[in-house]
């Protein structure tokens, strides 16, 4: 019963200042008589006030990791400024527009005002809080610097999300060039080059052999586009499938992608830098090195840096040193294993690993820059090669007419 009595929900409210003048807004409550009686202290006469629907086209927009990451920001900021933890969570709340992040931080501070502890009342929400983010508000608590804690997680969170974002834009480029460039290419073959081949029909002489190929490509997806398409369809669900329920798949190919040129290096770049970006935080939130790796393992991405880690932490639980464990995996670059080193003599681990992390950040950030630079010639080239290629085999009787004659 307390718990119910403690649900606060949002009132849109509209009224009259002691000038006379209508004014309006939102605001937390329980019932519409305690938010006419908390109007009326700030010298508003309230006319209407009503619940605000929950209901919205589209149900809200959906809660993304930087949402996450923000909030986390923000609980930093209030704690540091002492402002206390429930009024807090309703100050942030209504900040934020996405309704079903509003609902979140709610149910949250329900949890924390029901007598919960803060790390307890995350773990309910698995879906958006993860075990590392739990684990270290836990840590926090029990160490009474909470708001240190929040700051080194928004940190962790805003870098980690930033390199996801980098991690995706240069995944795009190459996409796109084989999406534009099958496109283009249908559209010639099954629209441009039969308008060609009516007209090449009344020539009665023999077509080069570049021009043979195209009409005959052209036939065969004009006949089986339908066919073409669902393949292309079931192959990508197919995949899409094989990487949710299939372990072994999932292995294969974060191991395949590892090997592929320029995309390859940008991959295994971002798994270091998150590899060392999150033991700094969780070693420096005085979680023991063997329980952060643990962390660190379901935090890489990679199955292949998954297996490094388990494995340095069988090595390290045996009193082995975090470097010498990470060169003998021969999975982590020599600079980092440096850096490790340097960091376990001089007492500052948690500090080389994060130089470490920023190092391989900016280095994933240039490379993405790159080959953002370098993706639009090759975009262009391309495009040109199929367009042209297309057109020389379409003209090229045309011309060998034009020499006979």
């Amino acid at each position: 019963m307390a718990e119910k009595a403690l649900k606060t929900s949002a009132f849109k409210w509209e009224g009259k200042d002691r000038r006379g003048a209508v004014v309006s807004g939102v605001i937390n409550g329980q019932n519409p008589a305690l938010i006419k009686a908390q109007l009326r202290k700030q010298g508003i006469n309230p006319t209407k006030v009503r619940k605000q629907s929950s209901l919205s086209f589209g149900k809200g927009k959906k809660i993304k990791p930087m949402d996450i990451a923000l909030f986390t920001r923000q609980m930093a900021t209030m704690m540091k400024a002492g402002v206390p933890l429930l009024q807090s969570f309703d100050i942030i709340g209504e900040g934020f527009d996405n309704p079903n992040m509003r609902k979140l931080v709610d149910e949250v501070k329900q949890e924390v005002a029901a007598g919960n502890s803060f790390a307890t009342s995350l773990r309910k929400k698995p879906e958006y809080f993860d075990e590392l983010y739990c684990n270290l508000v836990e840590s926090g608590e029990q160490a009474g610097a909470l708001e240190n804690l929040l700051d080194r997680i928004a940190t962790y969170k805003e870098k980690t999300e930033a390199l996801k974002a980098k991690i995706k834009k240069a995944m795009n480029y190459p996409i796109a060039v084989i999406v534009v460039a099958v496109i283009v290419s249908a559209i010639l073959l099954i629209k441009v080059v039969p308008q060609f081949e009516s007209v090449f029909a009344s020539f009665g002489a023999e077509l080069p052999a570049f021009t043979q190929m195209v009409i005959g490509i052209s036939q065969a997806l004009q006949t089986w586009w339908f066919v073409v398409l669902v393949a292309l369809l079931v192959i990508g669900f197919s995949f899409k499938e094989g990487l949710k329920r299939s372990q072994k798949f999932r292995d294969a190919v974060d191991r395949g992608v590892l090997k592929l040129p320029i995309v390859g290096d940008i991959l295994y770049k971002s798994a270091v830098a998150r590899f060392a970006r999150t033991l700094s935080t969780t070693f420096a939130a005085g979680v023991p090195l063997v329980d952060a790796l643990d962390s660190v393992s379901g935090a890489t991405g990679n199955v292949v840096f998954k297996n490094a880690t388990n494995k340095i932490k069988a090595d390290v639980s045996t009193g082995m040193q975090l470097n010498f464990s990470m060169r003998t995996t021969g999975t982590f670059p020599s600079m980092a294993i440096q850096m490790t080193a340097i960091g376990e003599e001089s007492g500052s681990l948690d500090e080389m690993l994060d130089k470490v992390a920023s190092f391989y950040e900016e280095e994933v950030d240039n490379m993405v820059d790159g080959l953002t630079s370098l993706m639009e010639p090759i975009i262009m080239s391309v495009l040109g090669v199929l367009v042209g290629g297309l057109i020389i085999a379409m003209y090229l009787p045309i011309f060998q007419l034009g020499a006979v004659v």
